[in-house]
């Protein structure tokens, strides 16, 4: 039987800019670094393509050199074929994606999949539109479009059922990016640029991010009351990014970063803006609690948007100093679905399972479970 043709690409610097507070990391590669930022994307690949290491005597891999995908697969010892084209050293760009996607195009390869962030999701949009079947390898910064795999394992389990044929069926999925200019101004403009074809089975890939309408206004008011009344002397908080978060501080009459994390002691604003490693140091040894809300439509606590808040700043709070909140509104748009947590560390993910306790309003509450 003919090997089936799996299309890899990685956009190595995807989500360099998340740990480091950048909200991106579209012309920010630089600073990123200087911030200490680490590639993670290359990670996040090889988690995905573990389970598929049961199918490498049935797949072959076409990538390209280096870092964008032929030195993982040889490093997991899959038959692969190097395109041509693409430079193995350097910071890849978007025209390499254009011209990689194209060829695999040609090839008809039988699945492209990508790890990447919403940019990525574009430049393949671009180059084949709806001509391949593909799926993303969740690994950027914001991550609004739903041809992501909800995790980089959920990814590899999707591919793996449709190189086998456990799956048929595809559905077209949006391609949505953001202004990263625009976002860190903290002017959301989201806009939909055209649609890719993905594998349809449910449980596997990640919903569209949904904004707050501005009907929840008061149920934000309500919430903010019961947090701040819920305040401790002595105690520091951190305020998660979001709308729902952006309520405490309005309340406090303090300076928000929207699309940020801030740090309050008793009512008063120790800094905005923190990232991994200053947030790290900020709290080592301190009573510090995580305020912390659910992005709309799709669920997730930790890993969209808020990837300053790293592995190891809620390993140094513990779960207990979690409080999450969010409007009934936002839960029933999830329609059962649990809780979400893509940290970038799978034990950590793991260590986070549960039930807890979400704010809804004042006095009001619900017991949510976190997958």
């Amino acid at each position: 039987m003919e090997p089936k043709k799996l299309g890899l690409m990685i956009n190595p610097i995807a989500g360099m800019g998340g740990a480091v507070g950048l909200k991106g990391t579209d012309q920010m590669v630089a600073e990123a670094r200087r911030r200490g930022a680490v590639p993670m994307a290359n990670q996040r690949a090889r988690t995905a393509l573990t389970a598929l290491l049961g199918l490498r005597d049935q797949i072959t891999v076409y990538t390209c050199p280096g870092g964008m995908g032929g030195a993982l697969a040889q490093e997991m010892g899959f038959s692969y074929v190097l395109l041509p084209g693409v430079e193995s050293a350097g910071d890849t760009t978007s025209a390499d994606t254009l011209h990689l996607a194209r060829q695999m195009a040609e090839i008809g390869i039988d699945l492209l999949l990508f790890a990447g962030g919403d940019g990525t999701a574009r430049d393949i949009y671009t180059a084949v539109g709806t001509g391949l079947t593909v799926l993303g390898i969740p690994a950027g910064v914001k991550i609004h479009s739903p041809v992501y795999a909800r995790t980089p394992s959920d990814a590899g389990r999707l591919a793996r059922r449709w190189l086998e044929g456990g799956v048929t069926a595809v559905q077209e999925a949006e391609v949505l990016d953001i202004d990263e200019d625009l976002y860190r101004r903290e002017v959301i403009d989201t806009r939909l640029y055209g649609y890719l074809k993905i594998p349809l089975e449910r449980g596997y890939t990640q919903n569209r991010k949904a904004g707050t309408p501005l009907s929840e206004a008061a149920s934000i008011d309500s919430i903010a009351h019961e947090l701040v009344g819920r305040m401790e002397p002595g105690v520091q908080y951190l305020i998660g990014a979001g709308t729902t978060t952006r309520g405490v501080m309005r309340l406090l009459g303090l300076k928000n970063t929207l699309i940020g994390v801030d740090l309050v002691l008793d009512g008063k604003l120790l800094a905005n803006d923190l990232y991994g490693r200053q947030m790290l140091e900020a709290i080592r040894g301190k009573k510090t609690r995580l305020i912390v809300t659910v992005t709309g439509g799709q669920g997730f606590l930790f890993g969209r948007g808020n990837q300053q808040i790293t592995p190891e700043v809620i390993r140094e709070l513990g779960r207990e100093n979690i409080l999450i909140a969010a409007t009934r509104e936002k839960l029933f748009q999830l329609r059962g679905q649990p809780l979400l947590v893509d940290t970038g560390d799978p034990l950590l993910d793991q260590e986070l399972r549960g039930f807890y306790r979400v704010t809804t309003s004042y006095g009001e509450s619900m017991i949510c479970e976190v997958r």
